[in-house]
């Protein structure tokens, strides 16, 4: 007796394949389009002014008050250069060797006393160390033009104002910091590490250089990054601190030459200047952010998952 095929089998083969949905491109729907346009409409205001300064910084005195604001009129980028580093007997490179100084060397005692701190709160049981912890919090919502001068008064009664260290030493705290390396430090480190360099005969000291300071690397680059920044911006603290042009950095000696600009009326070229040492004041920030984009990036998202 012969067999009666069937059309089930093909029919069951072919089912899925009417029933199977298309995939779906990220983006494709339409609902992300109100979004994107959002975007962009933020992206072109946070690059406007900067490509303002860009464009700006190649302008002539005269052609920046008569052109228009958005486009060039001739090349004179190299000459404001050579006369911003030239005006006042060349100050403007004393003025940024010293916010280079202020800002490396306060940065990096600031992430590496938020890095030993945030590796303590994370790994050790300590008496007070809730408290102590919730102070470091409630210091981060204080502002740090809140403190200049109150830090201005401690720092004239013993005699180092005027100074670098009245604007190095303040700027060592990093209350953020410390809280963002506690919450990286107790997931980048295991404990079991910790314990076995022990049993090895590893001192405290040892391990946390040898060890956990290698695992930490992400965290401490990105509080070197924010603190860098948060230097090299700060104008406030030397505002108050400082009162010899000499120690003045890019901040307050570019404001000086604005309002000097400004009292003039525009008679003399310090708007092209005052312009153009804004220009290069960012190039290093830009530089240091395209340098350390990958472990700032690695360090903001473990810190936001481990939280």
């Amino acid at each position: 007796m012969s067999a009666v095929p069937t059309a089930a089998p093909e029919a069951a083969t072919i089912e899925p394949a009417r029933t199977r949905k298309k995939s779906v491109k990220p983006g494709a729907n339409k609902g992300f389009v109100v979004p994107t346009i959002f975007m962009l409409a933020f992206l072109v205001y946070f690059l406007m002014p900067l490509a303002w300064l860009v464009i700006a910084s190649t302008k002539s005195l005269n052609s920046l008050f008569s052109s228009f604001g958005l486009w060039f009129s001739g090349f004179n980028l190299f000459d404001n250069i050579s006369e911003t580093f030239s005006k006042d007997g060349g100050v403007y490179a004393t003025w940024l060797r010293n916010t280079l100084l202020y800002a490396f060397v306060s940065a990096g005692g600031a992430a590496l006393l938020a890095a030993a701190a945030g590796y303590g709160f994370a790994k050790f049981d300590f008496r007070g160390k809730g408290l102590m912890f919730w102070f470091v919090l409630g210091s981060v919502m204080v502002p740090s033009t809140a403190l200049a001068i109150p830090t201005y008064l401690l720092f004239s009664k013993i005699g180092l104002t005027n100074n670098p260290f009245s604007i190095i030493l303040p700027s060592l705290v990093s209350p953020f910091g410390i809280y963002l390396m506690r919450i990286y430090a107790e997931g980048a480190v295991p404990t079991d590490l910790m314990e076995a360099a022990r049993i090895d005969g590893a001192g405290e000291l040892r391990i946390f250089w040898q060890v956990a300071f290698r695992l930490l690397a992400p965290g401490f680059v990105t509080v070197l990054l924010f603190q860098f920044v948060a230097t090299w911006n700060n104008y406030f603290l030397p505002l108050v601190m400082l009162s010899e042009p000499r120690w003045y950095p890019l901040t307050v000696g570019l404001a000086q030459w604005n309002s000097q600009a400004t009292a003039g009326g525009g008679a003399t070229a310090a708007f092209n200047t005052v312009i153009t040492g804004s220009l290069i004041s960012v190039v290093p920030l830009i530089i240091a952010f395209i340098f350390l984009q990958r472990y700032w990036q690695s360090g903001l998202t473990a810190g936001s998952v481990k939280g």
